[in-house]
């Protein structure tokens, strides 16, 4: 596959579009199947393009990300030990804790955090009990 950038002579237009090989673009070019989506004329040539460059180093951008990821990692992973810290881990029981707690008025000195299904959330969400979905990093996962 090869991609070129295209202009429309009549509107000057400037779009991309893919093709099989570069003789399938002189082929469909010669007979006047490739078309502006603008203005319908069949006057589309190619523009002038750079190659693109396959480096081994990595781009700045690339860079750039792997440190916001790495940024928002340690805090996904500061947030998680504040967590284990301050509240109970009942496990996979969060959703029938969370209830305990809202209606049979059981006082607990330290929230509780765990494992609950989408559905879980909703359901307790609609009966007026606060739960949030936080993200979670595996320990297995660093």
């Amino acid at each position: 596959m090869i991609k070129y950038k295209l202009v429309c002579k009549d509107c000057d237009l400037k779009f991309d579009s893919w093709f099989a090989s570069s003789n399938e673009y002189e082929r469909l070019k010669k007979k006047k199947l490739l078309n502006c989506h603008n203005c319908n004329s069949v006057k589309v040539e190619k523009t002038i393009m750079a190659p693109q460059l396959i480096s081994h180093r990595p781009k700045t951008d690339e860079k750039v990300n792997l440190e916001k990821f790495n940024n928002v990692k340690k805090t996904i992973k500061n947030y998680q030990k504040f967590i284990k810290n301050n509240f109970n881990y009942v496990g996979d029981n969060f959703a029938y804790e969370a209830r305990s707690i809202h209606y049979n008025g059981k006082k607990k000195t330290k929230g509780i955090y765990g494992s609950a299904s989408k559905e879980d959330l909703i359901e307790l969400k609609e009966e007026g009990i606060d739960a949030q979905m936080i993200p979670w990093i595996d320990e297995k996962e660093n």
